[in-house]
């Protein structure tokens, strides 16, 4: 049996929410301290021919945590692109990005890689889902299509990234239609799932704009779902953004043939200097 240590993070092109500060060598760091196994990325400048420190950020990371890599351009300007990314400590097998673009505004892509874990194949899927709520319903179609047209019955699967689904509309699709469970789904609601105080809000947003250590303490819910994905008290995602205030839904990590030993989300004034968004930390056993 294999503990797995997977991350979601939205990395906001390598600046800081703060000011929006070059954050790069702070998330080299940050990604080394937590000792992760797979990594989903969004917002990774693949490109940026005008500020060098910026370019290949994929590469970059991935040579820092000494992981395999793979990268799916999706935005493209004059001189800068972005897209999702996948670091892996295990072998990448394949890897495809698929355009789910819905509409000229937005350019979006779905990156799917297959690593070899334990003699098994485990598919990957970093997802930045659009902004409009037509657009992210027609981009989980692609996804489920692809996944019941490409993955076997049985195999393992993680999808995890930004669904930008604040409202939480899309677990339903999830659940029915791929067989999926978010890892934070049956944690107890007494671990932080209902809504803060607005006193104890601001009294947390004044503690960290002072610098206070600690301000917003990782949230960490553990989860009892077994192989039998059984569901009890589920709890809704985490909030995630804005990262020096969470407060938006936004990230989330869905698995199916796992079993959840922890979920956190990691929050605090050291994270929000690094990206809009906080992270997702998962620790998975695969049996």
């Amino acid at each position: 049996m294999s503990l797995i240590r997977v991350v979601s993070y939205n990395i906001h092109k390598g600046r800081s929410s703060l000011g929006h500060r070059e954050s790069l060598n702070g998330l080299r760091l940050g990604l080394y301290g937590l000792r992760p196994d797979l990594v989903f990325l969004q917002e990774v400048q693949g490109r940026n021919d005008q500020r060098s420190m910026l370019d290949a950020q994929h590469e970059s990371l991935a040579a820092a945590l000494h992981l395999n890599v793979a990268y799916g351009c999706n935005a493209v300007r004059d001189r800068t692109e972005h897209g999702n990314a996948l670091l892996s400590r295990y072998d990448i097998l394949d890897h495809e990005n698929q355009d789910i673009s819905d509409h000229r505004l937005e350019q979006r892509g779905l990156l799917h890689a297959r690593v070899r874990i334990q003699d098994r194949d485990v598919h990957c899927f970093v997802v930045h889902l659009g902004l409009f709520a037509g657009s992210r319903t027609r981009q989980i179609s692609a996804l489920t299509e692809r996944i019941s047209r490409l993955v076997p019955d049985g195999d393992p699967i993680l999808i995890a990234g930004d669904f930008n689904d604040w409202n939480d509309r899309l677990a339903p699709l999830f659940v029915q239609q791929l067989g999926v469970v978010e890892v934070f789904a049956n944690a107890p609601r007494s671990h932080g799932g209902d809504l803060p105080k607005l006193r104890d809000s601001v009294r947390r947003l004044s503690n960290a704009l002072r610098g206070v250590p600690n301000a917003f303490a990782v949230q960490e819910r553990s989860n009892q779902l077994g192989m039998d994905g059984a569901v009890c008290a589920l709890a809704p995602p985490p909030r995630t953004f804005p990262a020096l205030f969470p407060w938006f839904r936004l990230d989330r990590i869905y698995q199916r043939g796992f079993a959840v030993r922890s979920a956190r989300v990691l929050r605090g004034r050291q994270w929000a200097r690094l990206s809009d968004h906080a992270p997702l930390l998962a620790e998975l056993e695969l049996p």
